[in-house]
């Protein structure tokens, strides 16, 4: 429909499978004419006698956006039946038929991938049998993701304590610049859906980028003073607390913790669950911290 809406000539899919749209759109694309034009080999004469046999014509490309589930059910006021509904069944489907079958279908999931395939196929006349494997392996990813989010869901609506299997996902925040020392390699994962007032929920306004260190101190700091009700600072270096403080202000929590110990603060992290007043932001620059 979007397509259409700009100019860009369609073909509908109950013209392919000669079949109407039914149960409000729930089933639609799971048909013979559209998996069996995804997952016929092309080298295999048998399965091209057959589709030719049928009627059904190869299908080379496939991109499919699926329903926004994680983001319906990141809404506060969803509900069960909306949560249900945004379950994509024929997008994961056709997208999993495509990339098993991806020496002959070239498949996208990823919007960001649009303009590199269309900038291949236009250079080179087709995808490479490299690329292909590599936007397959991202389908089953994303779709593996996916499932992982619905699984999530519906295990804590039913109320499920400990299920026979645990699935979870996360999603790449950013690559850092090494691991905890200089020789190691690390990447910033996140929950897929990041719990407020984390880290991983955080927006960095300025500064440098964050390594691996930074990022743990930062999470022990955050996890500690969350455990204060009264206004708190906590400063962490290395993973290790070297100052805890609380008072009426968070100026005055600040100052107990700075001087729980003046020399370890240096270079470390401060968490501060109130918002920082000008006195103790001009405390805070008057002190080398990492954040």
């Amino acid at each position: 429909k979007l397509l259409q809406e700009n100019g860009v000539d369609v073909i509908g899919i109950s013209e392919v499978t000669g079949f109407p749209e039914i149960m409000d759109g729930r089933l639609k694309t799971l048909h013979p004419n559209i998996h069996g034009g995804l997952l016929a080999v092309r080298d295999n004469e048998e399965h091209m006698a057959q589709i030719n046999k049928h009627g059904i014509a190869p299908i080379d490309l496939v991109v499919v956006n699926l329903y926004p589930f994680k983001e319906t059910i990141s809404k506060e006021d969803v509900t069960y039946d909306e949560a249900i509904e945004n379950i994509d069944i024929g997008g994961p489907g056709m997208l999993r038929a495509a990339s098993k079958n991806h020496q002959d279908v070239t498949v996208i999931t990823d919007p960001a991938d649009y303009s590199s395939v269309l900038n291949e196929i236009k250079e080179h006349g087709g995808v490479s049998l490299k690329r292909k494997r590599e936007l397959a392996a991202k389908v089953f990813r994303h779709t593996a993701a996916y499932d992982a989010l619905i699984a999530d869901y519906l295990t804590r609506e039913a109320g499920e304590k400990d299920p026979e299997q645990f699935t979870v996902t996360f999603e790449k925040k950013q690559s850092l610049r090494y691991g905890e020392n200089p020789h190691q390699e690390a990447v910033f994962y996140q929950s897929a859906l990041p719990v407020s007032g984390s880290i991983a929920a955080a927006k960095q306004l300025h500064g440098k980028e964050l390594s691996y260190n930074n990022i743990k101190d930062a999470d022990a700091a955050v996890q500690i003073v969350r455990e204060f009700a009264e206004p708190a600072a906590v400063a962490v270096k290395h993973m290790n607390p070297c100052g805890v403080g609380t008072g009426a202000s968070i100026e005055e929590a600040f100052n107990k913790a700075y001087e729980a110990d003046k020399t370890s603060i240096f270079g470390g992290i401060i968490a501060l669950n109130r918002e920082v007043d000008q006195a103790t932001a001009e405390a805070l620059h008057g002190i080398f911290l990492e954040i």
